[in-house]
């Protein structure tokens, strides 16, 4: 996604564990078949991006601070979670196709 490293998570501990416990966030990850997250045992905001299965995204939550859960989203068929600041620097916006 626009020069942002993402690690592709697709099991169930992998989803789970995502970005806790990590510090000064660079790179993000993308959390396959999964509609909802949790920020427990973070250290730093980050940004969430949701989309559908075209990779349209459905939701934005910018600077998420730690100990947050979001729900989970109708239509919503992964997640990426970015470093923060990442929304507005690669100006993602609201029901645009994400290139990966």
């Amino acid at each position: 996604m626009n020069n942002i490293k993402n690690k592709k998570c697709n099991t169930f501990f992998s989803k789970f564990k995502g970005l806790m416990f990590k510090r000064n966030i660079k790179d993000g990850i993308l959390l396959c078949n999964c509609n909802s997250i949790h920020t427990f045992f973070m250290f730093d905001s980050i940004d969430i991006v949701m989309v559908d299965k075209n990779n349209k995204v459905l939701y934005l939550y910018e600077e998420l601070k730690p100990w947050r859960i979001i729900l989970p989203k109708k239509k919503v068929m992964n997640t990426y979670e970015l470093p923060k600041g990442s929304i507005k620097k690669h100006h993602i916006k609201l029901n645009k196709k994400i290139e990966e």
